[in-house]
Parts: C-alpha cells; sequence; structure tokens
C-alpha cells in the first residue's frame, strides 16, 4: 500500500473490514495480507468450513485496478477469486470472469459472484498449512512481541 494515498488506504482499510465482516457472517475465516508460495501478497485470503479457497483482491479506485497486473496470478491459489471495492468504482470494470464484492465500514456484498475453478488437492493442502502456520504465527506475536515479526 506504499504507493496509494491516504484516501485511498483509508478506502482499503474500510472495504477489508467490511469484507472481513461479511466474510464471518458466511461462516468463512479471513486473513489478510497472505504472502503465497509465488511471494505474491493476497489482500484478504478466506476459508470456508469445508476449506473451499477465496482470494479477494481489494481496490480503492480506478487507477489503483488499472495498474495492478498482477492479479491473473491469484486464480493459481484459490477455488474463486473476487475483486472487493466500495462504490466509488464501478463494477462494470472489473473482469467478467472475476466475482465482484461491493462494501464498506460496515459490511459487504457479493454483487457478482465468482466462477469456480477447483484447486489441485496438494496446492489447497500447501496452502491451508501456510495460512494456518501465518495466523498462529500472528497471534503468537500478539502476546510475545519480543519475537521476529512475520
Amino acid at each position: 500500500m506504499a504507493d496509494l494515498s491516504k484516501l485511498e488506504q483509508r478506502t482499503i482499510e474500510h472495504v477489508t473490514r467490511g469484507v472481513s465482516r461479511y466474510l464471518r457472517s458466511l461462516d468463512r475465516s479471513a486473513l489478510t495480507e497472505v504472502v503465497l508460495a509465488s511471494s505474491r501478497r493476497a489482500d484478504i485470503l478466506s476459508i470456508g468450513p469445508k476449506g473451499d479457497i477465496w482470494i479477494i483482491e481489494t481496490k480503492s479506485s480506478l487507477q489503483d485496478f488499472r495498474s495492478d497486473t498482477k492479479w491473473p496470478e491469484y486464480r493459481l491459489y484459490c477455488d474463486q477469486f473476487f475483486f472487493a471495492s466500495d462504490n466509488t468504482v464501478p463494477p462494470s470494470v472489473f473482469p467478467e470472469d472475476t466475482g465482484f464484492i461491493l462494501g464498506d465500514s460496515y459490511g459487504a456484498d457479493i454483487l457478482r459472484p465468482a466462477p469456480l475453478h477447483v484447486l489441485a488437492p496438494a496446492r489447497r493442502k500447501e496452502i491451508l498449512i501456510r495460512v494456518a502456520r501465518m495466523a498462529s504465527n500472528r497471534l503468537h506475536y500478539l502476546y510475545d512481541p519480543i519475537i521476529s515479526h512475520f
């Protein structure tokens, strides 16, 4: 988020909070800033009760979306891929073969479902282990901040 203005950073924070709240209402877990095996960082990675994986890429503006060329790589790490933004970015700019979630600070809603691309079992296992370890390390850091940060 270093290249974004303060307003764009706030937009991302608000959309991320609203999307995360919405995901919890669907009985899905959400973890932000997840580093994938490709070294790319997913804005939100969500795991459903049966282990299905969604990646949600948040966008703060039309320019933020247009300057992003890495998002197609995320499809290799999820069953469904979504963009999320607030009402300042028209949903029509996002590719039709991706899902779209409209969010704000308080909640969100899926306006366009994402197509299903089922992950291979080995890739799913690698991602689930990576996410479990990352979440565990983040929790550990909360009560023991002296350890090296992740």
